[in-house]
């Protein structure tokens, strides 16, 4: 095991403007923690080297390809020698105050059932975002995509997105975003790493489901980190079509209509979580 560092983390690149993966990287070594971040530039250019220079616990990994968000991390999570006993899988659009770290490692260290956690994601604005999910079903994924309504979109969110649970209360939640995966080495050696078949868009799901299998995956509203978090498949013609793939993907993998742990896994979360 590597002793050296309690946590790591990586954040992947992609023609960011620098300011914005600047805060997550500064907010990051902003701890008392052993740590190293690991910066891997999707880019065509190397023109965000320079993020690694900020401090010399950052290191910087030029790939000169787009692979894809969870190849990305895969750079660093394939190598456990390059790990901490934690491991951060970081958007570059989050930043959080000093202590957030802190907490969520004793956090770790004091619920060893668990796999991974999240702490409360907010807005700019201070809004909360909804990021602990059930699994998704084609309706969840597809639907809402194709299916302009704005009452079907509601609905199918309210139930999606767990708003019907309390979000100031701790969660083990099948489905946590993939913005801010704090995720335990051991576990991510057991369970495996990011599948490269999805581009982007589901990776998280798929890696939270394995490890929800056999670990807590946990909600953990005690702290909370700020997200500029703006939905590029609705904008994006492109992105769109990676978000569509990346659905029928998982869907194929994990089952369609049929997916009888998914069925018993979201029954048991909305049992255990709907607001009395």
């Amino acid at each position: 095991m590597n002793n050296q560092y309690q946590l790591t983390a990586t954040i992947v690149l992609y023609k960011n403007k620098p300011e914005e993966p600047e805060k997550a990287v500064r907010s990051f070594l902003n701890t008392n923690l052993k740590v190293r971040i690991y910066l891997v530039d999707n880019s065509p250019t190397d023109e965000l080297k320079s993020l690694a220079t900020l401090d010399e616990r950052g290191e910087y990994i030029f790939m000169n390809s787009n692979n894809g968000f969870g190849a990305g991390h895969n750079v660093i999570l394939r190598c456990p020698e390059k790990m901490g006993k934690y491991h951060l899988v970081l958007n570059p659009d989050i930043h959080f105050e000093a202590g957030v770290l802190e907490r969520l490692y004793n956090y770790m260290e004091a619920n060893p059932d668990v796999g991974n956690v999240l702490p409360k994601v907010v807005y700019p604005n201070g809004a909360l975002q909804y990021l602990c999910k059930l699994l998704p079903t084609p309706m969840d994924w597809i639907g809402r995509m194709f299916i302009p309504l704005p009452w079907v979109q509601k609905r199918i969110n309210d139930n999606f997105e767990m708003r019907f649970a309390d979000y100031d209360r701790e969660m083990n939640v099948p489905f946590l975003s993939g913005c801010f995966m704090f995720l335990r080495k051991s576990v991510v050696e057991e369970v495996g790493v990011f599948d490269e078949g999805i581009f982007m868009y589901g990776e998280d799901t798929d890696l939270n489901r394995r490890i929800h299998r056999k670990y807590r995956t946990m909600y953990y509203p005690e702290v909370t980190v700020t997200h500029a978090f703006e939905k590029g498949s609705h904008k994006n013609w492109r992105l769109f079509l990676i978000h569509v793939k990346a659905a029928v993907y998982y869907l194929n993998k994990w089952g369609w209509l049929f997916d009888k742990e998914r069925r018993e896994i979201n029954r048991k979360a909305i049992a255990a979580y709907t607001s009395l």
